[in-house]
């Protein structure tokens, strides 16, 4: 039996996907989370085998509990189902770990044979994704970079960025510039709005 996390902040999304999986015999859902750190939480607790979690939940994103999982928890293998799969959210998820990247469009068969593959060792990225994500070339911005416009998009004043950041409000104001500069953005939340489109961050 395949024990599994599943993680989404929908509600019936999550709801739905649980019931899904039910139907297969050798599957079971032992844990649902709302939130990446409810996921994190029941990881830790039941371990289970793979965890299916969404990328945009509120507080931690499913990248995040993705790379906390592989770890934390190496033998639970991590997938996300996501209905924002662009090439930069595909590239940064598999340098996280995750095994499995697909959209939620997908047929409740694929998602069992998905978590079956990841199960056993394999890997499976939505073919059209994966071309877009081929294409679509890598992001120009550094990882500190994108951590500090990450921060940024909360809104928060650049002191608070440094603080969070663990930098000097200077080394944060060089990378925010760097970061409009490369994103061809005319202020920093414009760079947000662009580095989030393409899936940087």
């Amino acid at each position: 039996m395949i024990r599994i996390l599943l993680a989404d902040d929908e509600h019936l999304i999550r709801g739905a996907m649980a019931a899904l999986l039910a139907l297969e015999d050798d599957l079971e859902v032992v844990a649902q989370a709302a939130t990446g750190e409810q996921a994190l939480s029941m990881a830790r607790a039941l371990r289970p085998d793979v965890a299916v979690i969404d990328l945009q939940m509120p507080g931690v994103d499913g990248v995040s509990v993705a790379r906390t999982l592989t770890d934390e928890l190496p033998g639970c293998r991590t997938m996300i189902v996501t209905s924002h799969g662009r090439p930069g959210h595909l590239k940064r998820a598999l340098a996280a770990g995750v095994r499995g990247f697909l959209p939620k469009t997908v047929s409740a068969d694929v998602l069992a044979t998905v978590v079956r593959t990841i199960h056993s060792g394999g890997r499976y990225v939505d073919p059209q994704l994966a071309a877009e994500a081929i294409s679509a070339g890598d992001s120009p911005l550094t990882p500190r970079e994108a951590d500090v416009l990450e921060l940024a998009a909360e809104g928060a004043p650049v002191e608070e960025i440094a603080r969070r950041a663990a930098l000097s409000p200077g080394t944060v104001r060089n990378y925010l510039s760097s970061a409009v500069g490369k994103t061809g953005a005319a202020n920093r939340h414009e760079a947000v709005r662009i580095a989030r489109g393409q899936g940087w961050i």
